[in-house]
């Protein structure tokens, strides 16, 4: 069994079309399909269902596909252990990062970089909690940045980062003195921009405001924090975002940041953010030293 044939093979289940599949490996198709029906020879079962284009992987080849995956990401965990034992650490990592922590991310890597210069980043900003945690377990991802009260963390190594708070940031002008923290039934009188129903911090935001006898109704809704607070700066909007946000690229000019009111016994927008990697051993030696500067910063 080669490491090529299991490449081909976990490309081919990615990708679901055997052209797509060889273009990603940058090999012809006949060379990728023969290296299936190789691997399918050595292991003495069927991987594939063939007909006149893909249509699908056999039962045994869908059980097949996580074996596969993890044995890649072990010669890989061994690559780079063994690399980092003689020159420094080496390689790429990548992290998959929630909307809301696009930014911290970007602070907890800037001293990783300047620490293992040898080593590429990758951060894909944007995933959701549940999707970070699938790719991580497919093996697509080395570490994650998630909120780790949002989603299942078993099987993984949590390595708690900061509690994300939650605050409105609005035209001034839209806000009267005093109003801190503001009330929600006066939130809501708001033009109100906000994340997509579905996502953790907006799922906070509604519970927090039905908690308060209070519906908002956005008008704009996004899945980028940078795109809400461009619309605050840009007009007379209002937004709610994490502050972890606010704090690296500050509020647009002539707004105001606050707080909304916290009843006794109701929902408060507050929620762990925490950086995630496999618990297993051999661990990814790139993951455990990110985790580490992380754990500084």
């Amino acid at each position: 069994m080669l490491f090529r044939q299991l490449e081909y093979f976990v490309a081919l289940a990615r990708e679901r079309h055997f052209a797509r599949a060889a273009s990603s490996c940058y090999v012809s198709q006949p060379a990728l399909s023969e290296a299936i029906r190789k691997l399918e020879k050595e292991l003495k079962v069927p991987l594939v269902l063939r007909g006149s284009s893909f249509e699908g992987l056999t039962p045994e080849g869908e059980r097949l596909v996580p074996w596969a995956r993890r044995i890649l990401a072990d010669r890989d965990a061994l690559e780079h252990e063994v690399t980092a034992l003689r020159t420094g650490l080496t390689g790429e990592l990548t992290i998959g990062v929630i909307p809301a922590a696009a930014t911290s991310a970007a602070v907890l890597a800037d001293p990783f970089c300047t620490a293992h210069p040898l080593v590429r980043v990758r951060l894909w900003a944007g995933l959701r909690s549940a999707e970070i945690v699938e790719r991580l377990h497919r093996f697509e991802l080395d570490a994650g940045i998630v909120y780790s009260d949002g989603v299942d963390v078993a099987g993984l190594t949590v390595t708690p980062l900061y509690p994300d708070r939650l605050a409105l940031v609005a035209r001034a002008d839209l806000l009267r003195e005093g109003d801190e923290p503001l009330a929600w039934n006066d939130a809501a009188q708001l033009p109100m921009c906000l994340l997509h129903k579905g996502m953790h911090g907006r799922d906070l935001i509604d519970a927090a405001a039905e908690a308060h006898n209070v519906r908002l109704s956005p008008r704009l809704e996004s899945d980028s924090v940078a795109t809400l607070l461009a619309m605050v700066g840009a007009g007379r909007w209002a937004t709610i975002v994490p502050r972890a946000w606010i704090a690296t690229y500050r509020a647009p000019s002539g707004t105001r940041v606050i707080d909304l009111e916290v009843s006794s016994g109701r929902p408060v927008l507050t929620s762990p953010v925490a950086l995630v990697r496999h618990a297993g051993e051999p661990e990814s030696v790139l993951a455990r030293a990110f985790a580490e500067s992380a754990r500084q910063a």
